[in-house]
């Protein structure tokens, strides 16, 4: 479960974007921070077709 994030994957894709945007350098920093499953945040995404980019630091 990614408790404290929101269950819609488009609304989840907007929350995590803006909180990697504005505060975490990395998608492992804002897993560790927030206690969430990386693999199940990425699955959820990859759903509806978004993948995270190391480089750019957000799902795209």
């Amino acid at each position: 479960m990614l408790a404290g994030l929101p269950g819609d994957p488009v609304i989840l894709l907007g929350a995590v974007n803006t909180k990697l945007r504005d505060f975490y350098p990395s998608l492992e920093m804002l897993c560790d921070d927030m206690q969430i499953d990386r693999d199940e945040l990425s699955e959820k995404l990859a759903a509806i077709d978004y993948t995270y980019d190391a480089e750019r630091n957000q799902f795209v």
